[in-house]
């Protein structure tokens, strides 16, 4: 070979060597950007003590400073069988409070298609989870009929097993073929994943007090590395039985006066709570482009365990600093940036203090003393709702950065004198505080911590600001349609919608959210009008049983809907699309009422090129009937709760 033949072949090595280095290098970095891609918070649903049943109840309590807690109700337990106010006698408990659902009993089996006596045989939290992850889609604007078949995954904590403890006080006669998926901890997430028809990632995790947020964390990083599209993730807690306060008792954790006095000197112990709270994921990018209603961005997120420690159920500072740091760094935020943290926050002098201490090293570091970070719980409003804990902090978290407003810490009186406040960039609000910005993101923590040792930290920022400016519809008027199971549902349904329409925002929002976003079920109503208020008017019509030209109701019959019909009065090849996108109010009328019938609708062909983005509507009223177990003692049935 000549010595410019093999100079030549020396080139072409170096430019193929060069492409590949560049095509490694653009890999790499697409992995590392995949691996702490933004995950928007697009929908929230949650039930806690005092009945909250919505993230606007929930708001409304941390808003106002008050606390969710009250005496055990009668149909848990006896108090005067349970408590003494020694905390050593054995087989007492020390408190006679706690964070306690209504109606734990109660559920919408039919909804649902789940029988009688597997609802029965079903633990209540599952139940709860079915119910509040359905809201959580219908606050998203997600359709669970566009999920079926589809990538979505299910990450749930959850830990507690009251209810398979009742269950075994059954005679063995009474065993059904509903009990193993009914205790089952697996089929909390695997139930929702089955009914909604889901094939990503269903996970139930039991951290213990840190489940739920160790969940949210699990489905960012499957969102991130593409096993799923969408996730649904929270946690669920209640609390059926008596056992675990005693061991709480025995152990010296319990409040003995049933108040949470996170960071203060008269800090004594855990308030025990329920609740259940579930948020939808889905990747940044695909939310803005879904035009999805995004209520906050999780930045990072990390998890890792105590290790040594000074007991197995002692937490560990340096672990909590070291969480904490790499939640940060998987984010690509700085400490100073974060202004507020949700803490764990339990309540006990020694962890309340080492939390302190720890956030103190991390997000105290250079800080200002004239911008303090700003620490509180949720738990001196709800108590610990354990494997819900985590959940309940994060919404909290999502609500203040949409008010723009840091709700007051309570039972706050004189601070944890192990703590030296003095040299600590930390503040402790008790009072309502606007959350300035100062020309920068809003940036918060949330902790969650755990007896097991498994501790979870992540970073939430506001969501950015929608690219897209709102662009009038030119078409009015609009159809706005809603559907149930069943005609008293629907007559609910409509009487949220006229109590909400006026604050709910853009009339073609609305509707572009209730046409796209909701599943459509049998009974159905649909009210073609001009704006909320015009739209209020006819659904007021609906719910007193008056009649209306603007307003159509009725039972979906698919097999009495004849598409050809409507091709041939259409056109041959426009058939329910072409209808859809008429704009005159006499073909969306027709719209309506074949939506009514049961029709077929393209409703994407009614707003083609819209620029609506979803917004946050009434939810399903859940139709919920009593399923209990019950047992005979001789001959006396008995039923708890």
């Amino acid at each position: 070979m000549s010595e410019g033949a093999a100079h030549q072949d020396y080139r072409s090595l170096l430019q193929d060597a060069l492409l590949k280095i560049r095509d490694l290098k653009s890999r790499i970095g697409r992995m590392e950007r995949s691996s702490s891609e933004p995950i928007a918070i697009i929908g929230v649903g949650c039930r806690f003590p005092r009945g909250i049943r919505g993230p606007e109840d929930y708001w409304q309590l941390l808003q106002t400073g008050e606390q969710a807690i009250s005496e055990v109700p009668l149909d848990r337990w006896s108090l005067d069988k349970y408590y003494d106010p020694d905390p050593d006698a054995p087989g007492k408990m020390s408190s006679r409070h706690g964070g306690f659902l209504d109606d734990v009993d109660c559920f919408d089996a039919a909804f649902f298609g789940i029988s009688p006596a597997e609802a029965t045989s079903m633990d209540p939290q599952h139940r709860l989870l079915l119910e509040v992850g359905w809201e959580a889609l219908e606050n998203a604007g997600q359709s669970p009929d566009h999920m079926y078949d589809g990538q979505t995954g299910v990450f749930i904590g959850v830990s507690g097993n009251d209810y398979s403890h009742l269950l075994s006080m059954r005679n063995e006669t009474d065993i059904d073929s509903y009990l193993g998926a009914g205790i089952s901890h697996g089929m909390a997430a695997g139930r929702i994943s089955h009914r909604l028809g889901l094939h990503g990632p269903s996970l139930s995790i039991d951290t213990a007090c840190s489940s739920s947020l160790v969940a949210v964390h699990l489905a960012c990083q499957s969102l991130r590395t593409g096993d799923c599209d969408l996730a649904l993730t929270g946690g669920v807690n209640l609390i059926l039985r008596p056992e675990l306060s005693i061991y709480f008792s025995k152990a010296g954790l319990l409040s003995a006066d049933g108040r949470c006095k996170t960071f203060a000197a008269a800090a004594d112990g855990v308030v025990r709570g329920e609740g259940c709270g579930v948020v939808v994921l889905k990747r940044l990018a695909n939310a803005e482009a879904d035009r999805d209603n995004i209520s906050a961005v999780i930045r990072g997120s990390s998890v890792n365990h105590d290790g040594p420690s000074g007991g197995l159920t002692v937490p560990n500072g340096p672990a909590q600093q070291a969480l904490i740091r790499d939640a940060l760094a998987a984010g690509g935020v700085a400490p100073l940036d974060v202004s507020v943290v949700e803490a764990h926050g339990a309540g006990t002098l020694l962890g309340d203090s080492i939390e302190i201490g720890a956030l103190a090293a991390v997000y105290g570091d250079g800080r200002p003393s004239d911008t303090p970070l700003i620490v509180a719980s949720h738990k001196t409003n709800l108590g610990h709702l354990e494997s819900a804990g985590g959940i309940a902090g994060l919404i909290k978290v999502v609500l203040a950065l949409q008010h723009r407003e840091i709700p007051p810490h309570l039972n706050f009186d004189r601070p944890n004198p192990n703590v030296p406040w003095d040299h600590l960039p930390i503040r402790i609000p008790t009072q309502r505080t606007p959350w300035t910005a100062n020309g920068r993101p809003r940036v918060a923590g949330v902790s969650s911590f755990s007896f097991s040792g498994t501790n979870a930290h992540i970073v939430v920022e506001e969501a950015p600001v929608s690219r897209t400016e709102q662009v009038p519809s030119d078409r009015s008027p609009h159809v706005l349609t809603l559907s149930a199971r069943c005609e008293s549902a629907l007559r609910e349904l409509a009487q949220r919608y006229f109590e909400q329409l006026g604050s709910m925002g853009n009339f073609a929002d609305i509707c572009f959210t209730a046409n796209m976003g909701r599943s459509h079920h049998d009974h159905r109503l649909a009210v073609v009008a001009g704006s909320s208020a015009e739209a209020a008017e006819e659904l007021a019509k609906y719910v007193s049983g008056q009649d209306s030209p603007g307003l159509f109701h009725g039972i979906a019959v698919e097999s009495d809907y004849d598409q050809q019909d409507s091709i041939e009065e259409f056109g041959p090849t426009s058939g329910i699309s072409a209808l859809a996108s008429a704009s005159d109010a006499a073909n969306l009328e027709r719209l309506a009422k074949q939506f009514v019938q049961g029709g077929l609708v393209d409703w994407e062909a009614l707003e083609p090129d819209s620029e609506h983005r979803k917004v946050p509507l009434p939810t399903y009223p859940f139709q919920r009937q009593r399923f209990w177990v019950q047992w005979k003692d001789g001959d006396h049935n008995k039923v708890l709760v």
